[in-house]
């Protein structure tokens, strides 16, 4: 005998409740749709569900046997409507996230952390890559949206770029470099001092050979190159080499007070650092809300970098 699962779920309410107008309300249906329901499914059994004269409701043993299953498709229910109101939501679901490593280690991970205090059940995949990684990952579906810097978007190239912080480049070194001593420094004085270069492929690379050029040199001393945004901190703890970052990277190391920004100004090409979609993407509401918070905490911290520039670069 096969019993529609509705059925058992009014039962389940029913017994729950101790009376059918309590149980119907709770499911939000009628007292005179529920009672009908149990009419005919007592008829359908050829057995009573509830002992006769009892208020509130009794079940009889085989009415209570039936409403343990009708309670437990009434709990697997409404976890299921919780689950997709919590996705609409954007509290549950899957982001994939791309990103340039140095930003994607010094910001945004403890931005995704931070994100994930208030909506753990929403899982972050993360992965590194260029602008060319990541354009392609986005094409192919690999991922749900990238963050890195952006010179310019082509027309036509069927993404959207939201800029969340304003470009700014600036030569790093350990807080104990000897160039901190000076009262005035010089440009040229960085050619005397060995450099660590950005990985293959960073944007950082090109930044880093047009301030070589900008400084009248062909190039300059590469002691160490392609090292993680850790091991080039690393390297820089333990020696006088310099470096070029941007300057929200070495702002978000700022209270370990092992690295700074030498106080001098250099080129770089406008470029802003940015969420980048695919123009056409129906995003899901995780990506939605992942990306809302992203947004929310650049907002957050555009004035304490820009009050950290002042203080560290300019010195005002």
């Amino acid at each position: 005998m096969k019993l529609e699962e509705r059925h058992l779920v009014q039962l389940a309410a029913v017994v729950q409740a101790g009376g059918v107008t309590e149980g119907a309300a709770l499911l939000g249906l009628t007292q005179p749709a529920v009672s009908r329901t149990l009419s005919m499914l007592e008829k359908r059994l050829g057995e009573p569900l509830f002992l006769k004269g009892r208020r509130p409701l009794q079940p009889t043993p085989l009415g209570r046997a039936l409403a343990d299953h009708g309670q437990a498709m009434l709990v697997a229910s409404r976890k299921a409507s919780t689950l997709v109101e919590r996705f609409r939501q954007g509290r549950t679901g899957l982001v994939r996230v791309g990103g340039t490593p140095f930003f994607m280690d010094a910001l945004i991970s403890g931005m995704i952390a931070e994100f994930q205090n208030g909506s753990p059940d929403v899982r972050i995949d993360q992965s590194y890559g260029y602008l060319p990684d990541l354009r392609e990952a986005l094409n192919a579906d690999r991922i749900d949206l990238a963050i890195c810097p952006i010179d310019m978007l082509d027309e036509g190239s069927g993404m959207r770029f939201q800029e969340i912080l304003p470009g700014r480049n600036i030569v790093a070194c350990r807080s104990t470099h000897p160039l901190l001593l000076k009262r005035r420094l010089n440009a040229a004085e960085l050619l005397d001092y060995p450099w660590i270069a950005p990985p293959p492929g960073s944007p950082l690379l090109a930044d880093l050979r047009s301030l070589a050029l900008s400084l009248g040199a062909t190039e300059i001393k590469i002691r160490y190159a392609g090292g993680s945004l850790t091991s080039a901190i690393n390297y820089m703890k333990a020696s006088d080499a310099l470096t070029i970052l941007p300057h929200s990277v070495v702002f978000a190391f700022r209270a370990e007070k092992a690295i700074t920004a030498l106080p001098v100004n250099i080129p770089h090409p406008e470029r802003a650092l940015g969420l980048l979609y695919r123009t056409e993407d129906l995003r899901a509401p995780a990506v939605e809300a992942f990306s809302a918070h992203i947004r929310k905490s650049f907002e957050n911290l555009k004035h304490l970098i820009k009050r950290h520039e002042q203080a560290v670069v300019w010195g005002l």
